[in-house]
């Protein structure tokens, strides 16, 4: 019995030593190198966290119905909810698309053709989405699964809001089916 025992210890102590090794983050060798030169080493990796350059947008080619839905963009400085603040600037090099930006983001959209007459804007790259209605815009992230600004209201959205509220629209159960005479 003490033979088997002392037998695993041999075949199994080499393969714990590898585990624990395998588990350390530091080589043996970099383990025994003085502090100063891993300080050293921590420089340059504080100057490569400067933010990378922001690529230079593609020029977009719009078909004529996306051209129709980018007349029908909103743009300039959008208030939304809990204090953020969108900005939506037209692209003076690509036509018909836009910069929408704000705290921590910038993405470059076009406008995109769907089944509703919402306006909807996509950064395909990013999984952005911009859609803006009569009374309401919003921000969303596909990739995230997030909304990023919600409840975004612009000048003309904000007269919608305040006409909905004055005269809020008829209910389709309040009125009489039509032929019903």
């Amino acid at each position: 019995m003490k033979s088997l025992i002392l037998a695993s210890f041999l075949l199994l102590g080499p393969a714990f030593a590898l585990a624990a090794d395998a588990g350390s983050t530091e080589p043996k060798a970099a383990a025994a190198k003085p502090k100063a030169k891993a300080v050293a080493k921590k420089a340059p990796a504080a100057k490569a966290r400067k933010p990378a350059a922001e690529p230079v947008p593609e020029v977009i080619v719009l078909t004529p119905e996306e051209k129709a839905i980018a007349g029908r963009v909103y743009t300039g400085s959008i208030t939304c909810e809990l204090g953020a603040t969108v900005l939506v600037t037209p692209d003076t090099q690509s036509p018909g698309s836009f910069f929408v930006s704000g705290k921590g983001f910038k993405y470059h959209m076009r406008p995109v053709h769907g089944a509703t007459s919402a306006v909807r804007l996509e950064d395909q790259r990013s999984g952005a989405v911009w859609i803006q209605i009569a009374n309401k815009s919003m921000l969303m992230n596909q990739k995230l699964g997030q909304r990023m600004a919600d409840e975004c209201m612009s000048e003309q959205q904000a007269q919608v809001t305040q006409a909905m509220k004055s005269a809020p629209p008829q209910s389709l159960f309040d009125s009489a089916p039509a032929g019903s005479r």
